[in-house]
């Protein structure tokens, strides 16, 4: 069994596709409209065959919780990027492009070597070795 993708609402679907393209490399789908539902939707896919589902639709509304801190749901999303080096890379890259960097990189007590992000919308990522 494995995760075939998962999903997160979004305010701005082209700010956080444009996001995941450029510093994930994800390869994006043509948007998906349902002009009767108001929904829209892009499938962005990572080199592990895992999928990420943009969507947005006007009656969802942002929820209120602070991104900054830990929550009941979902915690976050981690993304390999293959060595040291490349969270450095990485990390550095988005604190100078002015994405929120929580923490690290760092050594964690459990083994992992990371960061935490925020995306353009809030949302929690990891990126580690």
């Amino acid at each position: 069994m494995k995760i075939e993708h998962f999903a997160i609402w979004a305010e701005d679907i082209e700010k956080l596709r444009r996001f995941y393209v450029k510093y994930f490399h994800a390869k994006s789908n043509d948007k998906y409209i349902n002009p009767v539902k108001k929904f829209s939707s892009y499938f962005l896919s990572f080199d592990s065959d895992t999928r990420l589902e943009i969507m947005q639709m006007d009656s969802i509304k942002r929820s209120v919780y602070d991104p900054e801190n830990s929550h009941i749901g979902l915690a976050h999303v981690a993304f390999s990027v293959g060595n040291k080096e490349r969270v450095e890379q990485l990390t550095a890259e988005l604190k100078k492009d002015g994405y929120t960097v929580l923490d690290g990189p760092r050594k964690t007590g459990d083994g992992y070597y990371e960061s935490t992000v925020l995306d353009p919308e809030g949302n929690r990522l990891e990126i580690t070795v």
